[in-house]
């Protein structure tokens, strides 16, 4: 007996949004969306009950692309979702599942078990949290009150967080089935937008904690003190890596986002013409970013796992039994972070003050941070591109499967003949190559991010991430748009 069908009655009935039936007007979809919008923004409000002070942070720097709260029902964000999306296409690129996704029951069993691995990993994720290492301290007054103690206490900080796990993975499906877009790529801009926003507008007390606008009004109007002559070397350093945005910050940010359009606007068209239909025709786009940029969440959760697994051992062997090859931490203000051994290799730059040791005044040794920034690299640039093709294939993306939605639409390519395989041929030549050249340079570009710096200290990942999902997402709605001017258009494309 196979794993299907033992497995199958359970999976098939996992709790799912049901699919609409049939095409949901696009008012409406921006309906759902707004509202999973909202209560996400809500939920990223909602603190754990019974939770003492904010705790450590054990995702750090990946706080704003895993899209959770720190302290909050929404602790663990779109991390397990991810994860399980990770193993899922391990186990598909591996050819170990033994699903045909053309097969609606193996569609069912697919999707129930992702499900059930986000299930999985909400629990190895969350457990670690709360029970060990005091990440998320227990409330010791409620623990006295309640008479149910700290472990009763911490139970239920992970019934919410669990409750919290289940919620995102809902809203995800509701905006995926009802809405505009995924949820997890909505998710992702909403939580970079807001610290993109506190980066630019927000008017703090002190000058450490002002947006870009606010501090430099501030240096023009003489309001911020030890400002060094600006024709100094100290004056360099202050105008370029100041913390409130200096200008490499903002230059950086501004490229990406140039870059990013520039990249999506960038692809080989294939034309095409309708084989019933005389003097239809259109254009299939292979984009240089063919994957888009969501292979790359992929990427950097599996580092934000590995660093997750690295503070957990440390919490629980400490400095005497941990050792140096594997990770040397030190207390910081978010907690403590790795300085040397594998743990500290492994860990992406995050900032200028990861690697400028002739500015910063960084601890590690040139070599050590060299080597760093290499790992990074391979990292990014190598995993980028091997998620870009497992993504193709498991998102129905593939010659494959390209080859047959042209076919169905009644569409062929002008030249050759009106055939699955040799349409199939066709796009051999182009879409292999595509994803991983793409897949690669989205890599390269997120590093270079991250390297040189962001406003509001938004992540370079986190900010390609937006800005890409952003413009698929306006092409989206006008596609929509397109749909609801020409209803005819959504039976040529099988939108219907």
């Amino acid at each position: 007996m196979s794993w299907k069908e033992t497995a199958g009655p359970v999976l098939t009935r996992m709790p799912t949004v049901r699919r609409p039936d049939g095409h949901v007007p696009f008012k409406r979809k921006l309906m759902w969306t707004g509202i999973v919008l909202l209560l996400y923004f809500f939920l990223t409000n909602v603190f754990l009950w019974g939770l003492q002070g904010d705790g450590s942070d054990l995702f750090g720097q990946f706080r704003a692309l895993l899209a959770g709260g720190q302290g909050t029902v929404l602790q663990l964000g779109i991390g397990p979702i991810v994860t399980a999306s990770i193993v899922l296409q391990l186990l598909g690129g591996a050819n170990l599942l033994g699903l045909d996704t053309n097969d609606p029951r193996d569609q069912q069993i697919y999707q129930g078990l992702q499900k059930f691995l986000v299930l999985v990993m909400i629990c190895l994720t969350g457990i670690p949290m709360v029970f060990l290492g005091n990440f998320l301290p227990a409330s010791p007054q409620l623990a006295s009150s309640l008479g149910i103690g700290i472990f009763g206490v911490q139970v239920i900080l992970f019934a919410q967080i669990f409750v919290g796990g289940v919620l995102i993975l809902l809203l995800d499906e509701i905006v995926s089935k009802w809405g505009v877009g995924s949820g997890i790529g909505l998710f992702i801009i909403a939580g970079v937008s807001q610290s993109l926003m506190g980066g630019l507008f927000y008017w703090g007390g002190e000058s450490g904690s002002m947006g870009v606008i606010p501090f430099w009004i501030n240096v023009i109007l003489g309001n911020v003190q030890d400002v060094p002559a600006l024709f100094s070397g100290q004056g360099i350093n202050f105008l370029l890596f100041n913390s409130n945005g200096g200008l490499l910050a903002i230059v950086t940010t501004v490229l990406i986002f140039a870059v990013v359009v520039y990249a999506e606007s960038v692809r080989v068209e294939i034309p095409l013409s309708h084989a019933r239909v005389k003097g239809a025709r259109g254009r299939f786009p292979v984009k240089l970013i063919y994957a888009s940029v969501l292979p790359m969440i992929l990427v950097r959760a599996l580092q934000a796992n590995i660093q997750f697994l690295g503070r957990i051992l440390y919490s629980q062997l400490g400095d005497s039994g941990m050792p140096d090859w594997l990770g040397v931490y030190t207390q910081g203000s978010g907690g403590f972070s790795p300085v040397d051994g594998v743990f500290y290799y492994l860990a992406p730059i995050h900032s200028p003050g990861d690697w400028m040791w002739f500015v910063q005044g960084v601890s590690q040794e040139p070599w050590q941070i060299l080597l760093r920034v290499f790992f990074d690299l391979l990292f990014m640039v190598v995993g980028g591109a091997i998620f870009a093709v497992f993504w193709v294939e498991t998102a129905d993306m593939g010659p494959e499967s390209t080859a047959q939605q042209i076919q169905n639409s009644g569409m062929q390519i002008p030249g050759f003949r009106q055939n699955v395989g040799v349409v199939e041929k066709v796009m051999e030549r182009y879409i292999p190559q595509v994803t991983v050249i793409g897949g690669a340079l989205v890599g390269l570009l997120a590093v270079a991010a991250n390297m040189l710096g962001t406003i509001g200290n938004v992540s370079g990942t986190g900010l390609l991430l937006t800005v890409s999902i952003t413009y698929k997402l306006y092409e989206e709605i006008a596609e929509e748009q397109l749909m609801n001017m020409h209803p005819m258009m959504r039976q040529m494309f099988g939108n219907e």
